[in-house]
């Protein structure tokens, strides 16, 4: 191992799954939790018990509840700094925290975001977020995206993804601090492409849960992916956007595993949408963020702002926001007249 110390914010799945690839290369692993019922059973039993039950994490992946137990693990210098929490959560943590990051900043400590979303009141994803605040140092942001649920990482299941940024040597050298036998981080300059796959996706996958739990089978869904990327595509050239990115791993990749995996929380939302519950309940049934929920509204928004033909996305709005029934809301556009496919 050729570093000494990473440090991860947030311990839900795919921060602590992450933080688990991060170990690969680290002798420590401080993962910054914030509540005790994460905590404990990590620090006694070496298991996220709340979100990750029954898999074992590395034992020198270790748990810390406040910045002073941060500061006395420390050894030497922080090489890394990941952080898992999800995009409406930014703002808020990083401001409270600002001095401290900001002098990490200054010696270079490099950032890896993990957030998959799109402010819904700002409109905003992680890289303007951060920029934002810390506007000295966007070389430093690296933004990582792509197919991987988090329980199959920890089981060490081959998982590639597309990491983003400004600076072809901070993505060079996160990259390595990535790598392991079964995990890779692969490289790219589209940093808005990125992060707008892996929002979007989201969004798509509640209407996948949607359709499947209504009933619909592989015809539909492969019909709802396919045109799905199409508005992706549009969302992107709004943003400058790389189209490649959008058949990349961040983006066609992610959306065909949260719209077909079991494994995708906003897929299980969609399936729970159809069963007559609403958004609210499901989510206050549950600790884990349904990243897809909030970003359909930005969507919905982004689309009205930008006059961007966004027929599936904003009929997964329909029916999160507006209490419109799912299977109407199919019904009105099939009933769409018919377009050239390009258009």
């Amino acid at each position: 191992m050729s570093q000494k110390t990473a440090l991860v914010i947030g311990a839900g799945a795919f921060g602590t799954a992450i933080a688990s690839v991060v170990a690969n290369n680290f002798e420590k692993v401080i993962l910054k939790v914030r509540s005790e019922d994460v905590y404990t059973p990590i620090k006694d039993n070496d298991e996220n018990a709340v979100y990750l039950p029954g898999l074992k994490l590395p034992s020198h992946l270790i748990p810390a509840l406040t910045w002073e137990e941060v500061d006395e693990l420390v050894d030497g210098e922080i090489e890394l700094i990941v952080s898992g929490l999800p995009t409406a959560a930014i703002g808020k943590f990083y401001e409270e925290n600002q001095d401290r990051f900001q002098k990490y900043l200054e010696k270079k400590i490099p950032v890896v975001s993990l957030s998959k979303g799109i402010d819904p009141v700002t409109l905003e994803m992680a890289d303007d977020l951060f920029y934002e605040m810390f506007p000295h140092h966007k070389e430093l942001f690296t933004f990582l995206s792509g197919p991987s649920f988090a329980k199959e990482i920890v089981q060490e299941q081959i998982t590639l993804v597309t990491l983003a940024g400004r600076s072809r040597k901070t993505l060079t050298q996160v990259s390595k601090m990535f790598e392991a036998p079964y995990f890779k981080a692969l490289p790219s300059y589209d940093v808005k492409g990125v992060l707008l796959g892996g929002a979007l996706k989201n969004v798509l996958a509640i209407a996948g849960g949607v359709i499947e739990g209504l009933g619909y089978n592989d015809n539909t869904r492969a019909a709802m992916i396919t045109r799905g990327i199409a508005e992706m595509l549009r969302f992107g050239r709004v943003f400058n956007a790389r189209p490649e990115t959008f058949y990349g791993l961040s983006g066609m990749g992610d959306l065909i595993l949260t719209t077909t995996g079991g494994l995708s929380r906003n897929k299980q939302f969609g399936l729970e949408l159809a069963k007559g519950r609403t958004p609210e309940d499901i989510i206050n049934s549950q600790r884990t963020t349904v990243e897809g929920y909030k970003t359909t509204q930005a969507v919905h928004l982004l689309s009205e702002k930008y006059e961007i033909r966004a027929n599936i996305f904003n009929a997964t709005h329909e029916v999160l926001f507006q209490g419109k029934k799912a299977k109407e809301v199919i019904e009105t556009l099939m009933r769409i007249p018919s377009r050239f496919e390009l258009e």
